[in-house]
């Protein structure tokens, strides 16, 4: 009837319940290496726009926050194991705020690299001062 002061009859139904809800919602080996792929392809090929320079700055630096989002999915999804069944789906609020600190962190960053680029000294003006 109980163990340890506890009815296990209803409690155990639940726990096979939640044990088949935590195998689901956590990953399997197979979906670490495809996560795992993919966020290598997807720091490679940014890599590869900045060592080869086949774009202009700009577009390269909007492409580069593109394949960054794209990353944040991958990551939420193949390893934070964000999906619709995990927790009764995604959190809105969790989400909302990461979409909120991302926003900030790339558009500081663009900021931050156009201004360091625009205000830094010339070569020329460098050689005058000695």
């Amino acid at each position: 009837m109980s163990v340890h002061g506890h009815d296990t009859g209803h409690h155990d139904a639940g726990l096979h319940d939640t044990d088949l809800h935590d195998e689901e919602s956590h990953g399997s080996r197979k979906g670490y290496w495809i996560g795992f792929g993919l966020a290598a392809v997807l720091t490679a090929i940014p890599f590869w726009l900045v060592m080869t320079m086949p774009l202009a700055n700009q577009a390269t630096a909007f492409v580069i926050m593109a394949f960054a989002a794209v990353q944040i999915v991958v990551h939420m999804i193949f390893f934070l194991h964000m999906n619709r069944r995990a927790e009764g789906g995604w959190s809105i609020m969790a989400l909302m705020f990461t979409v909120v600190i991302v926003a900030i962190a790339l558009s500081g960053s663009l900021w931050v690299m156009y201004h360091m680029n625009a205000n830094m000294m010339p070569t020329q003006d460098m050689r005058q001062m000695g």
